[in-house]
């Protein structure tokens, strides 16, 4: 059985949506963030400060070549997975890639109480959202299934992902 992979920016749903999926299809659900926080022993937003975005892009990785060698899994990727276009290569060799997306408005509503995003602390998270978005935008528009999940339900995005997969 192949593997189905959510990607896309923060606050798309990728966690959401794939541990619903997991739970839908009798697979096992992996958030990669969580496996690198617990590898490194440590959040990310620490990895990020203490050992900065190259150290943490090699965490992920190595990550994507572990999980790209397994079958039966939904995984949950960071937003910056497609920043190495190795990453998607490998997933989909072994997978679905799926493309969640969602408007600059509807991810700052998503992501505004996470202390977590490290590529969002500061002032302005707009701002950054609306760069970050822009200069992954031909990233996330060359993967060919996407789902904007902007006005869907967990349960309708989750229906549309299985319908790609069967």
């Amino acid at each position: 059985m192949q593997n189905i992979v959510l990607v896309g920016f923060m606050g798309t749903g990728k966690t959401s949506v794939g541990k619903l999926l997991a739970s839908e299809l009798k697979m096992t659900f992996l958030d990669m963030d969580d496996v690198i926080k617990e590898r490194a022993g440590k959040p990310i937003s620490r990895i990020f400060a203490e050992d900065g975005e190259t150290y943490f892009r090699s965490l992920e990785r190595t990550l994507v070549k572990d999980l790209s060698c397994k079958k039966g899994l939904v995984i949950a990727t960071g937003g910056g997975i497609v920043l190495n276009p190795d990453n998607i290569s490998d997933f989909t060799k072994t997978g679905l890639v799926v493309c969640l997306l969602a408007t600059s408005e509807t991810i700052l509503k998503r992501v505004s109480g996470d202390t977590n995003r490290p590529l969002l602390s500061g002032d302005d998270k707009m701002k950054k959202i609306l760069n970050l978005m822009e200069s992954r935008r031909h990233l996330y528009e060359a993967i060919p299934h996407k789902i904007d999940t902007t006005n869907l339900s967990l349960d309708n995005v989750v229906n549309q992902v299985i319908k790609l997969f069967t």
